[in-house]
């Protein structure tokens, strides 16, 4: 009968033990998943002049149109990345 009393509290301690370890692996998972995204810096090398005379974001990249130091222009940028991910120009 001992050995049963013992059992049991054995096993309640474990069922304690292993919910609170569960509870405290989701709390930490939730924090961190809820932060805001990694910040993603480019330069854009452009002759000088240039301005950037509009932004507009598309599904998966971000559009920059640029004015002077030559002919108009967009720029697509991959926002995930920052790397250039094409141009648009028109041929003279």
């Amino acid at each position: 009968m001992a050995f049963l009393k013992i059992a049991v509290v054995v096993m309640g301690v474990l069922i304690i033990g292993g919910t609170a370890t569960l509870i405290a692996v989701v709390a930490m998972r939730a924090a961190g998943s809820g932060g805001s995204p990694p910040v993603v810096s480019t330069v854009l090398e452009e002759p000088a002049g240039s301005r950037i005379a509009g932004i507009a974001a598309t599904r998966d990249r971000l559009a920059v149109q640029v004015q002077g130091g030559g002919m108009d222009r967009i720029i697509l940028i991959d926002p995930a990345t920052g790397a250039l991910a094409g141009r648009i120009s028109l041929a003279h």
